[in-house]
């Protein structure tokens, strides 16, 4: 009669151990949603940086191209207006 009981307070302890807790798994499912924009928002904001940076190393290219452009010009202006 002990092993039945005892048998049967394990059975009911595992089950109570499986059974579903709605206010886990909406904790569960809150925590999910949370790390889940917080790597929306990462991934957004690497991408804005580097749209940035990429803005910034164009522009960079731009004013290489009209300093050279400006020497050149000079240089032009100094042969032909002598």
């Amino acid at each position: 009669m002990k092993k039945v009981a005892v048998t049967v307070a394990v059975l009911a302890l595992g089950l109570a151990a499986c059974a579903k807790s709605n206010t886990a798994n909406n904790e569960m499912t809150a925590n999910e949603t949370y790390s889940e924009n917080s790597a929306t928002t990462d991934v957004n904001a690497s991408m804005n940086a580097e749209a940035v940076a990429s803005n910034a190393l164009e522009n960079a290219g731009n004013a290489v191209d009209n300093a050279q452009d400006a020497v050149s010009n000079m240089a032009d202006n100094a042969t032909t207006n002598k």
